[in-house]
């Protein structure tokens, strides 16, 4: 990539994250994460977050470049606030905890190109952020940054707790920290084993939030009304032991699922879980000969049914 900004034609801008932009993201994050003992994205995850929750996900572009990358989901307070660790909070890298009706945003990934720091780029995704959570009407953003120095400087401190009051006092440097305390975050608490692949940062995440000044923060906020669900001390799941045989038509597969459906719901079951290959029976009404590949495309053609 040229250096930033020596085209005049290449205009920085940010907007969200689309499919299209995986690929880029993906390269992205293999050179951000070099060398740290983390692993850069793969399309997975990616497709997982964009797919899960569009409007938080964001893109800085130089050109058709992807310099910067911002994922986030919204969560509730309670976990939010709650000590976490990266994998779970995040369903490993999917944003598959993501709650629609959650009143917090959480920011699980800020990455911005090595060539292209000291443009600011990190704080326009971090103000997307901030927008976005103002457009919601959410209490605020809140996340695990890194101590990308904790390592190296930790020997000449008492702990970590006093390397984090150090920055936080502005009498040692962060090139993470000092940023995002820069940007109006406060610390809510020091995470251990928030992960560990972070060998910079000794597996430590800086639990961090920035609360929303449009939002009132009195204690006494009112629980957010859920219509539509049920707040209950038990969830009743049936599992089917599925049995494949040969079907004649589509009809006759929808009866076979039709029956274990009505069963479960005969004993109050809230969940009904079938294995995960039963549609594999389908095969069966063509009886289709040909590569694997062919054979499983087939099944799709039932997909929406």
């Amino acid at each position: 990539m040229c250096p930033p900004f020596s085209d005049p034609d290449q205009r920085l801008y940010v907007r969200n994250a689309t499919l299209a932009d995986i690929p880029g993201i993906i390269q992205l994050s293999h050179r951000v994460y070099e060398g740290t003992g983390m692993y850069g994205y793969t399309k997975g995850p990616l497709t997982g977050q964009i797919n899960t929750f569009p409007d938080g996900q964001f893109v800085a572009m130089l050109g058709d470049t992807v310099v910067g990358y911002c994922a986030t989901f919204r969560i509730a307070e309670e976990v939010a606030l709650a000590a976490h660790d990266w994998t779970s909070i995040t369903g490993n890298g999917y944003a598959s905890r993501h709650d629609p009706e959650g009143d917090w945003l959480y920011g699980m990934e800020v990455c911005v190109d090595p060539q292209c720091r000291g443009y600011r780029i990190g704080e326009r995704l971090y103000n997307e952020r901030k927008q976005l959570c103002q457009a919601l009407n959410l209490q605020g953003v809140v996340f695990a940054g890194r101590l990308p120095s904790l390592r190296q400087r930790l020997k000449k401190f008492s702990g970590v707790d006093d390397y984090v009051e150090a920055i936080k006092s502005k009498e040692q440097k962060d090139p993470v920290l000092s940023f995002q305390l820069h940007q109006g975050f406060e610390v809510h608490g020091i995470i251990p084993h928030y992960l560990d692949a972070d060998h910079d940062s000794m597996g430590y995440g800086i639990h961090l939030v920035w609360r929303n000044p449009k939002v009132p923060h009195n204690g006494h906020r009112e629980p957010r009304k859920r219509y539509g669900q049920r707040m209950r001390d038990t969830v009743r799941i049936g599992t089917v032991q599925y049995q494949q045989r040969p079907v004649a038509s589509f009809d006759e597969f929808s009866e076979i699922v039709r029956y274990f459906v009505d069963v479960v719901s005969t004993y109050k079951g809230d969940f009904v879980v079938f294995p995960e290959l039963f549609t594999l029976q389908l095969l069966s009404i063509e009886a289709r000969k040909g590569s694997p590949a062919e054979t499983f495309a087939a099944v799709t053609h039932y997909a929406e049914r």
